[in-house]
């Protein structure tokens, strides 16, 4: 599904990545664990398109790199972006309608949106009963699954998460982790960008740890998480 290999990223002057390899295969969560500062999101960013690289971002056997934001959209490869960023003045589901716009073109009529409105809404069920509210009304867990539910408006092929627990409650973060598995489950791949490592490794089959913008341990998740040096650095757990 995703295949990156040897990829650098730079912001002028400041080269961030460092000959990233990278795999998401079709069925798969994978988690990409890092401290702050580690590259995590530039490496999102720079999959979506949105930052100079150099390597090679193989992406359903096309090879994407160098091309638009907007175009790697359109092939169905979609991030959802830290900090939520959804549109505060419009309502929930004026919210998830702006989501089609990255696989079809911007729909409002509300009988275009039908189908896929109920297939997020039988995922987000809390967004149904919150359908006509205003996007600033919601509590921080309810703006992240609306969020998610934007970009799964767009029929994403792979989804990018960046950060969907930061800012929320642990049971608001158990419950928006449970509705990501459920996406997996029902056919969509996930790319997991999270600091809370203990859930990220539960969730995900396999890891990769990002220190510095380079990959310095990877493997399934399971491995990842009883790794003494995992353990101790991303877990909060020491030798005894």
């Amino acid at each position: 599904m995703l295949r990156v290999r040897n990829l650098t990223a730079s912001y002028g002057y400041n080269q961030v990545l460092h000959g990233i390899d990278l795999d998401v295969g079709q069925d798969e969560i994978v988690t990409l664990i890092g401290s702050n500062g580690a590259g995590k999101t530039t490496l999102l960013n720079s999959i979506s398109g949105h930052v100079k690289i150099t390597g090679e971002i193989q992406y359903q056997g096309v090879n994407i790199a160098g091309r638009s934001p907007h175009a790697i959209a359109r092939m169905g490869l979609l991030q959802v972006p830290e900090g939520r960023h959804v549109f505060p003045g419009l309502s929930v589901e004026e919210n998830l309608g702006v989501g089609t716009v990255a696989d079809r073109g911007l729909r409002i009529s509300r009988g275009d949106l039908s189908a896929d409105l109920d297939r997020v809404y039988q995922i987000f069920p809390r967004l149904k009963e919150r359908r006509s509210q205003l996007a600033w009304s919601l509590s921080g867990g309810e703006q992240q699954m609306l969020a998610i539910g934007r970009a799964l408006m767009g029929h994403p092929k792979l989804l990018m998460l960046d950060e969907p627990s930061m800012g929320l409650a642990p049971l608001i973060i158990e419950e928006v982790f449970e509705r990501i598995v459920e996406i997996n489950r029902l056919g969509t791949p996930v790319l997991l960008v999270e600091q809370n490592a203990t859930l990220a490794l539960k969730v995900s089959q396999r890891a990769y740890i990002l220190e510095r913008g380079r990959i310095k341990f990877s493997g399934p998740s399971q491995e990842v998480a009883n790794d003494e040096r995992v353990r101790e650095a991303y877990l909060g757990v020491t030798r005894r």
